[in-house]
């Protein structure tokens, strides 16, 4: 959907993600669901207040996930069940 939008939770992020992460994912969601890169004087009201309701969301979708197993370590672990290997 937003190519831009990068995850914000470890691994893939090593450290906790920043507001300003959170909010930069919010304003590239915004954007690609309205349509506009920038909004109508008109429309900035509700536009920034969607951008700050989905930070807010964004953050607690962050503080309650739970992260486990050996990729939340940045190991890798054992191969999956059924995985074959190709050589």
């Amino acid at each position: 959907m937003c190519r831009s939008i990068k995850t914000l939770r470890p691994p893939t992020l090593p450290e906790e993600a920043t507001e300003d992460d959170i909010r930069a994912a919010a304003l590239q969601y915004v954007r690609k669901v309205s349509g506009f890169r920038a909004p109508a004087a008109h429309n900035r009201e509700v536009f920034e207040r969607a951008v700050a309701d989905v930070a807010e969301a964004t953050r607690a979708l962050l503080d309650g996930l739970e992260v486990r197993g050996a990729a939340a370590r940045g190991q890798a672990g054992p191969p999956r069940a059924g995985a074959q290997r190709r050589g």
